[in-house]
């Protein structure tokens, strides 16, 4: 029913929901651990699970009440991480890592190639993996970089530990930049 809760997907300027965009979620110690959307940052909050460090140019209404809905959230418990996540490698976040570019010639990139191929024992694992243009592609083949002459332009490996943040939203908000590590906020 319309006017009940917090909820209104009417669009904004830009053209999207009020819903539209994430929000970086921290530890109590300010240590990111997750991007969610604005709609989960937003109950987080007004469940009291949750102080809200940012707010987003948003504002979710309802009949009574219009609540600014968060761009950066705090916990208010620890929350255990029990590993360092390593980036999921699939197609955009290795585009993200090699800025889109082919790792042979420079070009605009549209492949992914396996450095050492699978065909030939090389795993599919982000040290083995670069993007590349299409015709370095059909030209490498099915073969190592010493049978064909190609040379890395920089030497592929995993990305840094809070990459998965930049890898998640491809750009990271201003009001972010502040709660991540300096290298991950100076090349994001």
């Amino acid at each position: 029913m319309p006017g009940h809760g917090v909820a209104s997907q009417r669009g904004s300027a830009d053209g999207g929901t009020v819903w539209s965009g994430r929000a970086l979620v921290l530890n109590v110690t300010y240590e990111p651990i997750s991007v969610v959307g604005r709609r989960r940052a937003l109950v987080l909050v007004l469940a009291g699970k949750a102080d809200s460090l940012h707010d987003s140019d948003r504002t979710a209404r309802s009949a009574r009440l219009g609540v600014p809905i968060p761009s950066v959230v705090r916990l208010r418990y620890r929350v255990s991480v029990p590993f360092r996540r390593r980036a999921p490698l699939h197609r955009r976040s290795l585009f993200a890592r090699d800025g889109g570019v082919c790792q042979y010639c420079g070009r605009p990139a549209e492949c992914i190639d396996h450095i050492h191929p699978r065909s030939k024992g090389g795993a599919h694992e982000w040290e083995n993996v670069v993007a590349c243009c299409r015709s370095c592609n059909l030209r490498k083949a099915d073969r190592l970089l010493s049978e064909t002459g190609f040379e890395l332009r920089t030497r592929p490996g995993a990305p840094s530990a809070f990459s998965w943040v930049t890898m998640s939203v491809g750009r990271v908000p201003e009001e972010w930049r502040q709660y991540l590590p300096v290298d991950l906020a100076l090349s994001a």
